[in-house]
């Protein structure tokens, strides 16, 4: 399975926040987000730390996704 934080950046887009917003609010570094933009695995406490600063649920920011060609 794939991971996909598809609905954060949709949220931050719906918040008009940019990536580097996270970076320099949570002290989240810039490499845990290119991390993220590629879709690899990070730290729950960083998922904690964006899911408390954009007041959601762990579910708002991320989700699991099938990959094709793969049951």
């Amino acid at each position: 399975m794939a991971i996909s934080y598809n609905g954060l950046w949709k949220l931050l887009i719906d918040k008009n926040m940019y990536k580097k917003d996270l970076t320099e609010k949570l002290g989240i570094s810039s490499a845990t987000i290119a991390k993220m933009g590629k879709g690899e695995t990070v730290s729950m406490e960083v998922l904690q730390k964006i899911c408390d600063y954009m007041d959601c649920n762990i579910g708002d920011i991320m989700s699991f996704e099938k990959e094709e060609g793969k049951k």
